[in-house]
């Protein structure tokens, strides 16, 4: 079942790729859905498609804050 506030997503890979997921999860500590998540976090940071992340200052939320990195289409990335 998926985590509270989490988007649950049937997904059909390949055998082989998935196996180097789990591989490489088990590596790093982590289950094999938080390393599918965490891969795609790095390809859309790389890509310049996801919101930067900072700490949030106030104690209350004890979170984090996005801030707004949309790309600048008049330069796009190459």
């Amino acid at each position: 079942m998926a985590s509270p506030g989490k988007k649950a997503y049937p997904l059909r890979i390949d055998p082989a790729l998935w196996a180097t997921v789990e591989r490489l999860a088990a590596q790093e500590l982590r289950s094999a859905n938080a390393q599918v998540e965490f891969l795609l976090r790095e390809g859309l940071e790389r890509r310049g498609r996801l919101p930067l992340v900072v700490p949030d200052d106030h104690t209350k939320t004890g979170g984090f804050v996005a801030l707004d990195r949309t790309p600048d289409m008049a330069n796009p990335p190459v």
